[in-house]
Parts: C-alpha cells; sequence; structure tokens
C-alpha cells in the first residue's frame, strides 16, 4: 500500500494558491478523504494514549517554555517513515508546496508539521505563527481530525483579517486552512471535548549567516 499523491496542478490546490494571492489565507471544508482523516485521528490518539504527545512550548529554542496561560495544546512532531496516514499527508503538503512555489515564487523548500491535541478547554491565545528571530516560515497549514463536530463543541481557529474582520473556521474533520504565517494574527478558542489537528509550516531558506 503506498501513500497517497496528488498532481501538483490538481483544481483544488491550485484554488489554495489563488485564494492565498488573492487574501492571504485559503478554507477548503473537504480537502483530506473520510478514510485518511480518521486513520490521522487514530494515529494522533494512539500517540496521545502511548504518552508521545508533550505540552507545547511558547517562543523557541533556550527562551522557550511551557506557559498553559497562554497555550495548552498537547503536540508531537511527526517524520516520514513513522506511519503510512502521515506519509500521505506529507505527501500531500508536498505536492501544495510545488503548487505554490509555481504560483507564487516563494521558494519553500521544506516542510515541518506536528499532531496537536487540546482538552476540554485548552486554547492557544491570539498570535502569528513566524518567530519575531527566524522569519523562514511562510504559510502555515492546519488540517483538522475530528470526526462529528458541531458548532457547538467550540474550538474553532479565529483569523484576525484586515479591515478589522474576524473568521471563525469550525475544525471538523478533513478541513484545511492556509494562511501567509507572519500576516495573519489567529487564535484558538476552547472547546468542550479533544480537538485534533495536525499543523504544519512551509518554509524557504532563512537569511541567518553560514
Amino acid at each position: 500500500m503506498r501513500a497517497m499523491q496528488i498532481s501538483s496542478d490538481h483544481p483544488l490546490l491550485l484554488r489554495i494558491v489563488d485564494d492565498l494571492a488573492e487574501r492571504g489565507w485559503s478554507q477548503q471544508n473537504i480537502f483530506l478523504p473520510l478514510g485518511l482523516t480518521r486513520k490521522l485521528a487514530a494515529e494522533c490518539r494512539k500517540r496521545a494514549a502511548e504518552g508521545e504527545l508533550a505540552p507545547a512550548a511558547v517562543g523557541r529554542g533556550p527562551t522557550s517554555e511551557i506557559r498553559e496561560g497562554i497555550r495548552g495544546d498537547h503536540i508531537q512532531w511527526i517524520e516520514p517513515g513513522q506511519a503510512l496516514a502521515c506519509d500521505s499527508y506529507l505527501s500531500l503538503m508536498d505536492s501544495l508546496r510545488e503548487a505554490m512555489n509555481r504560483g507564487l515564487y516563494l521558494g519553500l523548500e521544506d516542510f515541518e508539521s506536528h499532531f496537536a491535541l487540546y482538552p476540554p478547554g485548552a486554547f492557544y491565545l491570539k498570535h502569528v505563527d513566524r518567530f519575531r528571530d527566524d522569519d523562514r516560515r511562510m504559510v502555515s497549514a492546519v488540517i483538522y481530525l475530528n470526526d462529528g463536530w458541531l458548532p457547538e463543541h467550540g474550538g474553532q481557529l479565529r483569523m484576525y483579517l484586515e479591515d478589522g474582520v474576524e473568521h471563525d473556521v469550525v475544525p471538523t474533520g478533513g478541513c484545511l486552512v492556509v494562511f501567509l504565517s507572519g500576516e495573519v494574527p489567529h487564535e484558538v478558542l476552547p472547546a468542550t471535548r479533544d480537538r485534533l489537528s495536525l499543523t504544519g509550516w512551509f518554509r524557504r531558506r532563512g537569511n541567518e549567516p553560514f
């Protein structure tokens, strides 16, 4: 059984590229097939049950720290070859990377991603995804893995757009949200049940000296 693949000129990927060019973000409510969404959710829950997800830190490097008053999710980074479902997801994201490079000339070189599990009541206060001292993150991508999610369960991703517009995304399974990492402030609202996702960043080469 092989990992799922999609051409970088697939109409769905081109739609995302057009959205990014026009407004800096894109929401595709049906991106992942149901079967793959459920396999990724099962993988996330398996890792959580085995104690592999750890509280996420704020910041990076030696200045990073656990601050549950800012961020309450538990995460684990994924790597190729760990699970077929993860490899399928990474393959899809690589096709999206190629589509964005061809359509937007972003020079994206790689993609990093982690599982994120927000237990009931957990949240992530308003922030942007690009670090002050590291400009490599260019485009953020969040895939939701929640089966049977209803708006009343909470957990929305709230994006703060231009002209004071707020846009809420309900984290339903299979939904993909993509946005420019340094330009779209956002927060995660608390939910009444476990909230699962894969959160990742397309990165360009950094400006750090050799």
